[in-house]
């Protein structure tokens, strides 16, 4: 898709989202809510006990997987797999240059995936909820949110680079 169209887009989602529920976008909640409604089915005693996990469990009315971040997350996976699949890009392929094995590759995938999602708890938000949500209502924590992100990434893709260039 033409990179222009994709963020118009993605900023009509996120009006959208504002208008509809009152809060931006946001996908680590999803997760949040997927691990918490994971620790309550294996060990419910805990979870009552601990502060944190029982918050979540009180209301009596539902549990964590009814957040509609879980739901905005499903539809978000879908609509990839559906558009992969409608372009004839659908497949497994790892995506790599000629320097890096099919492993090391996805051992750096994996890594980054964890400190991405251990960063996003720390910072209370991945980079739709803190960046863009953020940067949409003007707020300089947003702003500052996307320039470190972007700023980490070009400064970590100096030392990896030699992996993707022939």
């Amino acid at each position: 898709m033409n990179p222009y169209l994709a963020g118009f887009l993605l900023g009509m989602v996120l009006l959208a989202s504002f208008f509809i529920t009152g809060r931006g976008l946001g996908a680590s909640g999803a997760a949040k809510s997927v691990v918490i409604e994971s620790i309550g089915r294996v060990s419910p005693e805990y979870a009552q006990k601990h502060p944190f996990y029982a918050s979540f469990f009180a209301t009596g009315d539902g549990r964590p997987m009814k957040n509609w971040l879980v739901y905005l997350t499903l539809g978000v996976l879908g609509g990839a797999f559906f558009s992969g699949f409608m372009s004839g890009r659908a497949g497994l392929k790892i995506d790599k240059g000629p320097r890096i094995s099919n492993r090391t590759r996805l051992i750096m995938a994996a890594a980054g995936g964890f400190l991405f999602g251990l960063g996003s708890q720390f910072g209370r938000g991945c980079t739709s909820g803190a960046a863009l949500s953020g940067m949409a209502t003007l707020s300089s924590a947003g702003f500052l949110t996307m320039i470190a992100i972007f700023g980490t990434g070009y400064v970590i893709a100096y030392f990896f680079r030699k992996l993707w260039i022939s």
